[in-house]
């Protein structure tokens, strides 16, 4: 079962690694979902990691409802993390009124080729994202990145079994929020073939002129989920 941990930082994404995760999905700020994070941390883990590398293409907190100017920025991020040869990218578009915006992510779906694509949990958002899944389907979305429209993928593990089912081997489902080595298991009883956690080990920081609460990856806690998986 592939173990994809969503790291917020180089340091974690090492982390990660050296404890026998099998892929991961580069961010920043997981503490408003994740951003896209800065060129320079991209190009230092694509130098540094050997294992794959999916780079979170999100470019500000709130809703996943995009300007054109914002637009603009993910496509030239995506093509940035072609250049450095990252194996894929994860994003997700909305519309105003809460449906997954087709045009739009056609766009960036189309910019990534040659890379994989993971929409994300702005699938859990949309309204009436079920009816939509073939029209991401056919325009090449790789997996998708659910919680099965709960705020914790374990408590919407039926609708996903149910999107498993349906989709078949046409578009990979991914479980993922609030996965963790107490509830890992289940998933792979249930018949997916690959999971999505933080595995966040939450630190304070005390600075002289601000204090704050920062996450990073647990290797206890990676190494637990994969023991538990193998």
């Amino acid at each position: 079962m592939i173990v994809e941990i969503c790291a917020n930082s180089y340091e974690s994404a090492l982390v990660a690694q050296n404890t026998g995760a099998d892929r991961i999905e580069l961010c920043t700020d997981l503490s408003v979902g994740g951003l896209t994070p800065s060129r320079r941390e991209i190009e230092k883990v694509m130098q540094k990691l050997s294992i794959p590398t999916h780079v979170l293409i999100r470019p500000r907190p709130g809703d996943f409802c995009y300007s054109e100017a914002e637009l603009e920025t993910m496509l030239k991020d995506i093509a940035f993390c072609k250049e450095l040869g990252c194996a894929g990218v994860v994003s997700g578009v909305l519309s105003t009124n809460n449906m997954i915006a087709p045009s739009e992510s056609k766009r960036l779906i189309e910019a990534s080729q040659g890379m994989e694509f993971t929409f994300h949990r702005a699938f859990d958002q949309a309204i009436s994202a079920p009816n939509m899944v073939n029209l991401l389907m056919s325009f090449g979305v790789t997996r998708l990145l659910s919680s099965g429209r709960e705020l914790k993928a374990i408590d919407g593990i039926n609708f996903l079994k149910n999107l498993n089912e349906f989709i078949g081997d046409k578009v990979q489902i991914m479980p993922g929020g609030g996965i963790n080595s107490e509830n890992a298991l289940a998933f792979k009883e249930a018949g997916f073939k690959m999971i999505h956690l933080s595995a966040t080990k939450k630190t304070a920081t005390n600075g002289m002129f601000d204090s704050k609460v920062e996450g990073h990856s647990d290797p206890a806690e990676i190494e637990q989920v994969i023991q538990l998986l193998s």
